[in-house]
């Protein structure tokens, strides 16, 4: 990956960035110019992960990095305000893959300090906290010095632990900044009538006993109680056997996840070390301290792909995928 240089292309694109930043209106959400009064709504202030930020207009120039940032950029309908965008974890749902394309993709991963300079954003929006490393030159207090503003997904700075509420309040806050509210809440109404359906084809079903198995060689790798994935698994008909990891993500020694006796497995797909889905129930099946988990003697799996588990647009879909899994027989 390439680190940001100092020097005088660097000076100019700050320059010009902090010329260019606050120009013009959203053509999403319209309103006055530059000079002339704040749309309705405006201004905006969004308290996100320690960083408060007023918006005096809604961004017409933000880049998006990583599959959940952008699609819900995507799903509140918010390309033409969108100068670039960055690293996806798996292809785009077939529903954005329209206005994705219309979308300049500006690094295949994280682009440097530089190159986000160069995109000319008013706005960066990351999925994972990893967007704004700061030994990358990519802080969000770098960006801020250069006139531009961040948001980050609220999954990287929980409260609590993170539920279907904070799915909804992500929408809520990325649709408040563009002033395009009315958005979230249709997005949100089709997320809650998919859940409801889930929820009624469960009625009276005994949770399963699940275990999320990431990845790892020496341990496991595994979905932990603070994270939307825990969530996930109990509107799936499951139990998290790993909820009292107090973190969305943590390692457990492969006695401990056989110890638990887990029903099913579920295992996030996603390209591992050239591992596939298939490669990870094979190596889980040739465990030896697995042997005896009841997962793993009826080979029993469910596969969800990493950029279903976290927090953005694919969550409801990915807890039906899931309690189709668990629970066949009620889906029949």
């Amino acid at each position: 990956m390439i680190r940001a240089r100092g020097g005088t292309l660097l000076a100019a694109l700050m320059a010009s960035v902090l010329v260019l930043a606050g120009c013009g209106d959203s053509p999403e959400a319209g309103g006055g110019g530059q000079d002339g009064a704040a749309p309705a709504g405006f201004p905006v202030t969004v308290t996100n992960c320690g960083v408060t930020t007023t918006y005096d207009r809604p961004p017409r120039r933000a880049v998006s990095l990583n599959q959940h940032a952008t699609e819900v950029m995507l799903a509140l309908g918010l390309e033409k305000s969108m100068a670039g965008t960055g690293y996806l974890d798996d292809k785009v749902l077939p529903e954005f893959q329209a206005a994705y394309d219309s979308v300049k993709v500006i690094s295949e991963e994280y682009p440097s300090f530089e190159t986000l300079l160069a995109a000319e954003p008013d706005l960066v929006y990351g999925g994972w906290a990893s967007a704004f490393d700061e030994k990358e030159g990519r802080s969000r207090e770098a960006l801020k010095k250069a006139g531009i503003d961040t948001h980050l997904n609220n999954e990287e700075c929980p409260e609590g632990p993170v539920t279907m509420a904070a799915v909804e309040e992500e929408l809520r806050t990325v649709a408040e900044i563009f002033g395009v509210p009315d958005r979230a809440e249709k997005r949100i109404a089709s997320m809650r009538t998919v859940l409801e359906g889930v929820e009624k084809k469960l009625s009276g079903v005994s949770p399963l006993k699940v275990a999320v198995y990431d990845s790892g060689d020496k341990t496991v790798f595994t979905a932990g109680g603070a994270g939307i994935g825990n969530e996930m698994i109990r509107l799936a008909g499951g139990t998290n056997l790993f909820s009292d990891v107090a973190k969305p993500y943590g390692d457990v020694s492969f006695e401990q996840f056989a110890e638990r006796g887990p029903d099913v497995v579920v295992i996030y797909d996603y390209d591992y070390n050239g591992r596939s889905a298939e490669d990870k129930k094979k190596f889980l099946l040739e465990h030896p301290a697995l042997k005896d988990a009841p997962a793993i003697e009826e080979e029993r799996f469910a596969v969800l792909p990493l950029s279903s588990t976290v927090t953005g647009v694919r969550v409801a879909g990915a807890v039906e995928s899931l309690a189709r899994q668990l629970h066949p027989d009620r889906f029949r």
